[in-house]
């Protein structure tokens, strides 16, 4: 598949969709030298949890360099991606900034209209969409967008993982609809050296987390609503006995049935291993914060 060149403005004005990671491939490097072996990201594919080791990720990200420069990719070339955040993004994201090129994310759920003007305004030289509706909806703007596994050329595929261990990892289910996500998650993942784990797809999350069972979220504020749903979905109703147990659980957690009831809903969250929220910046302030999301937080600061 060839990649379509659009032709660019004296000036593009990039700034709102640009993603800053001046450090990421030496810390990439930094990882694969001293955790050679250990997992970088974990992403269940067809009902599989694959695994790519940090020297994987590596190699994966030297290779789609090469890729990439073969299709007349430059420093002076610009990147926008678009879809959920899962490895192929990633590696992608990092092979563009190993050649010195500009990286963008755009949300994936933009109409035909607001698509044309941002892709006009930030003038992206190449793209990487996933999802056929909205691949479909940039072919219709004249990109003709990357495909990953002629840039990634022959490799071994990843490895399933047949055995989950569980140590510290991170966990996102997130996309490029959160405007500065890529740059949280890149940074987060690559200062820590844990590994960073991601769901099948949005529908699958709450199940796919309680297999990870991760020991740091990073979510944006409007996912931390949805979480904040989650939970109250699996509470029961108010003004019940139930709910008015797992109340009286929260305002005295020294108690024995307190704790099991709350340990009980963590494992449903598939929050038993969690240890750090990264902390997104709240939608209003006039939002409160619902009483077992805020639990979580304190009981994990």
């Amino acid at each position: 598949m060839s990649v379509h060149e659009l032709k660019r403005p004296p000036v593009a004005d990039s700034a709102q969709w640009r993603v800053d990671v001046p450090k990421a491939l030496e810390q990439l490097q930094h990882w694969a030298q001293v955790s050679p072996l250990q997992p970088a990201l974990r992403h269940k594919r067809h009902g599989q949890w694959f695994v790519w080791r940090w020297i994987d990720a590596l190699r994966d990200v030297e290779r789609l360099a090469d890729g990439l420069r073969q299709q007349g990719f430059t420093e002076d070339s610009r990147l926008a991606l678009s879809g959920a955040f899962e490895p192929d993004l990633l590696l992608l994201a990092l092979a563009a900034r190993h050649i010195g090129a500009e990286l963008l994310t755009l949300p994936d759920n933009l109409d035909s209209e607001e698509l044309h003007k941002a892709l006009w305004r930030s003038r992206p030289t190449h793209a990487f969409v996933q999802g056929r509706q909205t691949q479909q909806l940039w072919t219709n703007q004249g990109l003709t967008l990357l495909n990953f596994a002629e840039l990634l050329g022959p490799v071994d595929p990843a490895q399933r993982l047949n055995r989950w261990n569980q140590d510290a990892q991170l966990w996102s289910e997130e996309g490029t609809q959160w405007q500065h996500g890529l740059t949280v998650l890149l940074e987060q993942w690559l200062s820590s050296g844990q590994s960073l784990a991601f769901p099948e797809s949005p529908g699958s999350a709450a199940r796919d987390r309680r297999e990870v069972a991760p020991s740091g979220l990073l979510l944006s504020a409007e996912r931390l609503q949805l979480l904040a749903a989650e939970i109250e979905s699996r509470l029961a109703p108010n003004g019940t006995w139930r709910r008015r147990l797992c109340d009286w659980a929260i305002a005295h957690p020294e108690k024995g049935l307190q704790r099991l009831i709350k340990n009980r809903v963590r494992r449903l969250l598939g929050f038993h291993n969690l240890h750090f929220i990264w902390q997104a910046p709240r939608i209003s302030d006039a939002q409160p914060e619902p009483t077992w999301l805020a639990e979580f937080k304190r009981d994990i600061a």
